[in-house]
């Protein structure tokens, strides 16, 4: 079982992240006020101490702990610590992502730090901090004390000293409406809105007082892991605790060309060969990856988690060498772009945008960077280059810098680049198939339509004809065998075993629509039809199918003409 301490942003992402487990969880927050939704985790409220929380882990068998409380919550943190080092169990502490300490702030370290030089003080650090400021008023200094407006915390502002001229709220997000000298402000991140309250007191041309975050400690550190996003909290899980996710997830080419990108330059201006790098990704969150070298190089060992992926597995190199620009190149097993409509023009490497950003952001000195995949060019057989026009190995790619663990997301990521190469290729018509056999079978009709306007679509007919609509496509064609076909015709845009199966008593009505009296009551396949349907009937049959696809798919592309064709298993074509 895992427990997580919440009541902060840190802790809604993290109920998003394991929720996706569809598995229970504790998630316990101090005073129970935070508006959260939990499916499967289990709410608790109120404040534990080191016997309570040990009491609580002992009974209910807490195997990971996720501390997403409050980088100000010091007693809470080092509650966790004490509890997690005497009963040996991991935490992830997921921390938040902070800015750079600007020079122009004044820091601190404690309360009795603030600067006295001051008239006006707006204080944001939160009710409990109230009692800690109220030496400030005895030097003569007027505080204003911005809180959350909420019956408990004015209640506890009036505990602390604090009379309702001095409180004042949240009412306009991080806006300051108070005229004050200063301004003191938790170091709260980027998530505690940190930044939006700074920019908003250096338009007021206030003095800005920030008190740092405390170091944050625990009694055992080789039980601690630190994660700063959802990514990493949900490797860190994976890692931790493996069977609380059914799937796992991976690394993108691009996230592994990254860090060995990283390795290679640590080596070549450091000297130094870590065995782990920190890759800053897209999302602004930082991971942890493995790496290893060779003779002149850097490589990271692609993992693709539990999504099927013929990549898993291969070494994924970068040789770097010293430039007087930042430069990335494809080497052996890095395809080449012989076609238009992907983010760089024919001749380039197939290393997309996202991959190079990423490299750029995380790659500070001007170096050559060469990427290489020593298995590229016999894997990328398998891959979808060739009919992309990628000659010669495989593309770096990825959007999150993550490979999440299903399959459906990638597939239809995959279609959307097939469906763009389709639309630049010039083609007046773009044909979406199942799969290969459909495609032989189809491209008779097409002879004269170039190998990039037929796209697979595999299960996901919805998805691709949505893509077509939007690209603004204005004639598509749609090749479907007959077990797809009947479960597109029920209506099914997505034709996946798992998510749907054969419908025989609307079969039976389709058999009943086009006159045919014939007993498949004990098929098992939809192909089995079409020897049991006199031959005599097959057309009427298919046209019954059909005319049941074309309803559910035309309107999902309202202004393009839809064409769709019924083939049998020996590559006959019917249409309407």
């Amino acid at each position: 079982m895992i427990l997580v301490f919440g009541g902060t942003t840190e802790g809604r992402k993290a109920v998003e992240v394991l929720e996706e487990a569809g598995k229970p969880y504790f998630y316990s927050t101090k005073t129970g006020e935070q508006d959260i939704c939990l499916h499967y985790g289990i709410r608790t409220d109120g404040a534990m101490n080191r016997v309570d929380m040990q009491r609580f882990c002992v009974d209910y068998s807490i195997r990971l702990i996720v501390d997403a409380a409050h980088p100000f919550a010091s007693t809470l943190h080092q509650t966790i610590g004490e509890v997690a080092s005497f009963l040996h169990i991991p935490i992830v502490r997921y921390e938040r992502i902070y800015p750079p300490r600007d020079a122009d702030i004044t820091w601190i370290d404690e309360y009795t730090q603030v600067p006295t030089d001051i008239h006006i003080l707006l204080a944001t650090t939160g009710v409990q901090s109230i009692e800690k400021l109220k030496w400030l008023e005895d030097e003569g200094v007027k505080v204003f004390y911005r809180i959350l407006n909420r019956e408990s915390s004015i209640k506890l502002g009036h505990q602390q000293g604090a009379n309702d001229n001095q409180l004042c709220f949240y009412e306009n997000g991080n806006t300051i409406d108070i005229d004050a000298d200063a301004i003191l402000l938790k170091e709260s991140g980027l998530s505690g809105g940190f930044t939006e309250k700074v920019e908003a007191a250096r338009k007021k041309g206030m003095r800005i007082i920030a008190l740092k975050r405390p170091e944050l400690s625990t009694l055992n550190s080789q039980l601690l892991t630190i994660v700063d996003g959802p990514h990493g909290l949900r490797r860190a899980v994976e890692k931790l605790l493996p069977e609380f996710y059914p799937l796992h997830s991976g690394l993108t080419t691009g996230t592994c060309a990254t860090a060995a990108a990283i390795a290679s330059t640590i080596r070549l201006t450091k000297g130094e060969t870590p065995k782990e790098v920190s890759v800053l990704l897209p999302d602004g969150e930082t991971i942890h990856v493995a790496v290893d070298y060779g003779e002149d190089y850097a490589y990271c060992t692609k993992e693709a988690g539990d999504d099927p992926d013929v990549t898993n597995g291969i070494e994924v190199r970068a040789n770097v060498q010293l430039s007087d620009h930042f430069e990335i190149v494809g080497g052996h097993g890095v395809g080449r772009i012989t076609l238009p409509g992907f983010d760089f023009p024919p001749g380039e490497a197939a290393i997309n945008k996202a991959p190079r950003e990423m490299m750029r952001n995380n790659i500070k000195e001007n170096v050559r960077i060469t990427i290489s995949v020593p298995q590229g060019e016999e894997i990328a057989k398998r891959t979808f280059n060739p009919r992309l026009g990628i000659e010669g190995g495989i593309s770096i790619i990825g959007v999150s810098g993550i490979v999440k663990p299903f399959s459906e997301e990638a597939f239809v990521e995959s279609i959307r680049k097939c469906m763009t190469i389709a639309q630049a290729s010039g083609s007046e018509r773009v044909v979406i198939n199942s799969g290969a056999k459909s495609e032989d079978f189809v491209r008779s009709l097409y002879p004269d339509l170039p190998r990039q306007a037929f796209v697979e679509y595999g299960n996901y007919i919805g998805e691709t004809l949505k893509m077509a609509s939007e690209m603004g496509i204005d004639k598509v064609t749609l090749g479907v065998m007959l077990g797809k076909a009947v479960k597109l015709a029920a209506g099914n845009l997505d034709t996946h075993s798992r998510k749907t199966t054969m419908d025989m008593s609307f079969i039976q009505q389709m058999l009943n629509e086009s006159d045919i009296t014939v007993d498949v009551s004990d098929i098992t396949l939809a192909r089995e039809l079409w020897e049991r349907i006199p031959p005599s009937q097959v057309k009427d049959f298919a046209s019954i199918v059909i005319g049941h696809c074309y309803k559910y798919c035309k309107p999902l592309l309202p202004f393009g003409e839809l064409t769709i064709l019924l083939i049998d298993d020996n590559g006959k074509i019917y249409a309407l």
